[in-house]
């Protein structure tokens, strides 16, 4: 059985008479609301709530929930209120409306650990050093000239992946592909050079891979402290502990070699990299560079690095999916690509522009799987009204990407994947549209969506332009389309495909 499951099934508890107990006094003395008007809620259990209702995939167990329930909906999580917003309004209210009453991130127990105590733009707390991060990254590392500057590590990595599939002598494994195709351009952008050669950087990029799934567990010691033995048990508290070191070991060995170098980056011999900008900004002409400002360091080149890699590769995996599952949008994509660039030759980033049906099967692909399906979680800091409904000071909010691209009253047959729907419309991923948002919205927002979109865009059209793509024999147009949990949502199994050259 798998971890997550483990940890989140009843069956575990130690005491069947002291929850009937506990659910007795619940009864008899019932909390009282006053005047408030909390969201629906379904029927909980004593104790760990609606736990046990989150389920293996819980953007999908949400998702059906809600449309119970309604897209306002609150569950509690041990004793700790949850409010999960399934709908586009409900959405607005949170990130636009209200967005600086849940402009915080709620820390636990393990994004603590892997985000060196919140000194990162993800998980840190809002107020002046998550200010000063996401200005960091937004002005420094991810503005469109820097973006724009990486232009040459994509189409260098892109003609790689080419020549990689063409020296596949049988089927290719393109889930394989893509993580190491997105794993050595996001190394070149964030160090400066490829880890994926020498044992120790390998040994790295496994161990961001089980980053999103550990962050993505849910736990019922998390929520419910005197059953954390349960953490310790199942091995997972070990597990969180071996990630953070190893994550650690590796990106502090690389900062001591390049501080080790100080003409390097503080000449910029190096500075195209994240790595040698962040070490001149926090150095600032120092000789050193203090403890904080390494665990800041590491915190921002850890967030660029694990949603850089995992974003890309999960959206070019489901992308090549769903263009296997429908051959019409296959070639309707490979037509227009073929059409704009001449003799086959390389694709130049201009003429990306020009590529309309592209742009929309990458923002269909991003509505029907989105990367992060239950955006990171926020929290309000005091009580607010949102939609008719009271939502109390310390609840934590969760709004279910995935449901709101799947929602019948903002999408024309939404279980359908139609690129079409996209073309001639306005509709965009940076967060201005609460329909649609893979990238989340308002101060949160993802600061790295046009770097991702910009790399996946070139190699989708790539790989349609140079090749001509097929499923194995025995897999037909059977695909598995099962889900993976965690943070991120990639395919459970790997998309293996044959590819022969386009004439």
């Amino acid at each position: 059985m798998d971890e997550t499951q483990i940890q989140i099934q009843p069956f575990v508890f130690p005491s069947l008479i002291s929850l009937f107990l506990l659910w007795i006094l619940k009864k008899l003395f019932p909390e009282s609301n006053g005047n408030k008007n909390p969201p629906p809620s379904p029927p909980k259990l004593p104790v760990i709530g609606n736990l046990h209702q989150v389920g293996y995939l819980p953007h999908q167990n949400l998702g059906l929930l809600a449309r119970k329930h309604g897209p306002m909906m609150l569950l509690h999580f041990g004793s700790v209120p949850v409010l999960v917003a399934s709908s586009a309004d409900a959405a607005r209210e949170i990130t636009r409306t209200h967005d600086l009453i849940f402009a915080s991130r709620p820390l636990t127990k393990v994004t603590r650990k892997l985000s060196y105590d919140g000194r990162d733009v993800v998980f840190a707390p809002y107020g002046e050093y998550w200010r000063r991060a996401k200005s960091t990254v937004v002005l420094q590392l991810l503005n469109s000239r820097r973006v724009q500057s990486f232009r040459s590590i994509r189409e260098e990595e892109t003609a790689l992946l080419v020549k990689n599939i063409l020296e596949c002598s049988g089927p290719v494994n393109l889930s394989k592909m893509f993580c190491e195709f997105t794993n050595d351009g996001i190394c070149r952008a964030a160090f400066g050079r490829k880890f994926s050669e020498s044992e120790n950087g390998k040994k790295f990029l496994a161990v961001v891979g089980e980053l999103g799934e550990v962050i993505g567990a849910v736990r019922v010691g998390e929520f419910v402290p005197w059953l954390s033995w349960i953490d310790r048990v199942s091995g997972f508290d070990k597990k969180v502990d071996r990630v953070a070191q190893e994550i650690d070991e590796f990106l502090d060995g690389i900062m001591r070699e390049r501080l080790g170098n100080k003409e390097g980056f503080l000449k910029g011999k190096d500075g195209d990299n994240l790595l040698d900008i962040l070490l001149g900004i926090y150095s600032d002409g120092r000789d050193e560079v203090s403890i904080d400002d390494r665990d800041s360091i590491k915190g921002l080149l850890l967030d660029v690095f694990a949603a850089g890699t995992d974003t890309t590769s999960i959206l070019l995996e489901w992308a090549m999916t769903e263009l296997f599952r429908h051959p019409t949008i296959m070639q309707n994509l490979q037509k227009e690509v073929r059409e704009i660039v001449e003799d086959n030759s390389n694709i130049r980033e201009y003429e990306l522009e020009r590529m309309h049906y592209l742009k929309a099967v990458m923002k269909e692909t991003l509505r029907y799987h989105p990367p992060v399906p239950l955006l990171v979680p926020r929290v309000a800091s005091k009580d607010v009204k949102i939609k008719g409904y009271d939502v109390v000071a310390g609840t934590v909010v969760m709004i279910n990407a995935w449901a709101i691209g799947r929602d019948l009253v903002s999408w024309d047959e939404p279980e359908k994947f139609k690129p079409e729907r996209f073309l001639n419309s306005s509709i965009d991923y940076k967060g201005l549209n609460f329909e649609f948002l893979p990238f989340g919205a308002g101060r949160r927002v993802c600061p790295g969506a046009a770097f991702a979109v910009a790399t996946s865009e070139l190699v989708l059209a790539t790989l349609v332009q140079k090749f001509n793509w097929k499923l194995p024999e025995p897999q037909g147009g059977n695909l598995d389309m099962r889900e993976r949990p965690g943070i991120t949502v990639r395919k459970d199994t790997p998309l293996i495909a044959v590819a022969s050259l386009s004439k």
